[in-house]
């Protein structure tokens, strides 16, 4: 009896050892797992991280790359302005030209007329002197009426005024400045006390505007400005004598135009144009 006691108790003790055993053997191979696991998630970590870095420097460098297609671009683009400006003042140009070449055909056409090609001087205290006293050099420049004209204005004809003004402002918007210039400055000669007088100044200094011939645009514009002061053409006129001013640099006196603009004329877009210009200016000054 002692002696199956004493085995039974040996075999336990033998188990319990061997369960032992193999818990302290499988401890540490525990242990090890957990640290590999542990590491593996140490280096996907840092994968993550190392791909997040690659990414926003991808992301860097596209950015770059675009800034760079961005500045050529718009070298591209100052480029085209610059050539267009060219071509613009070359057109410019060749209408200042072809003015001069009519106005010295006119006054060749004209050398048994007084004056070499302006009108005949009307007698003192006549309608006609009355008429073209307030016409400056500019518009007295042009041809004198033709008889059907002359009857016309004797008659008073509102139509054949209409129809003249059309045709001037026909050749202004078509871009024919010069013979916008030469319409407008006989319907000035003809009416000169029609309504659309002051409309036919302004356009008349546009006409010149547009082919650099600034004197003479800026004579027009203060010709309107002095006899129709009240004209819905003023705001523009007075802008655009500014703008002629610049042209000729006169630069103080284009400051000095521009600001009464927007003082006399606040809220409307010739003072708006010549607020942005005063900015421009004073941006180029660093001022």
């Amino acid at each position: 009896m002692m002696k199956r006691l004493a085995n039974s108790f040996a075999a336990r003790i033998s188990t319990a050892g061997a369960i032992a055993s193999a818990v302290l053997f499988a401890f540490p191979a525990f242990a090890q797992d957990s640290r590999l696991s542990l590491a593996d998630r140490v280096a996907r970590l840092e994968q993550q991280a190392q791909n997040k870095d690659q990414s926003g420097t991808g992301m860097v460098n596209q950015m770059q790359q675009l800034q760079a297609q961005v500045q050529q671009l718009q070298g591209q683009v100052e480029e085209l302005q610059h050539q267009l400006q060219t071509l613009d003042d070359k057109n410019k140009a060749q209408y200042t030209d072809l003015d001069a070449r009519l106005g010295r055909l006119e006054s060749g056409g004209a050398g048994a007329a007084p004056g070499a090609g302006n009108p005949p001087a009307a007698a003192a205290g006549s309608p006609a002197a009355g008429a073209n006293a307030n016409v400056p050099a500019a518009a007295a420049a042009g041809n004198a009426p033709a008889p059907a004209a002359s009857a016309a204005v004797a008659a008073g004809d509102p139509a054949a005024a209409q129809a003249a003004y059309d045709v001037a402002f026909k050749a202004i918007r078509g871009g024919n400045y010069v013979e916008a210039s030469r319409e407008f400055r006989s319907f000035i000669q003809q009416f000169p006390n029609h309504p659309l007088v002051p409309n036919a100044w302004y356009w008349l200094g546009e006409s010149y505007y547009a082919t650099t011939n600034y004197p003479v645009a800026l004579e027009s514009f203060q010709q309107l400005l002095s006899q129709f002061p009240q004209s819905d053409k003023a705001p523009d006129a007075l802008l655009k004598v500014g703008y002629s001013q610049l042209e000729l640099n006169k630069s103080a006196e284009a400051r000095a135009t521009l600001t009464q603009v927007t003082t006399k004329y606040p809220g409307s877009k010739a003072a708006s144009l010549a607020q942005e210009r005063l900015q421009r200016l004073q941006l180029q000054s660093g001022n």
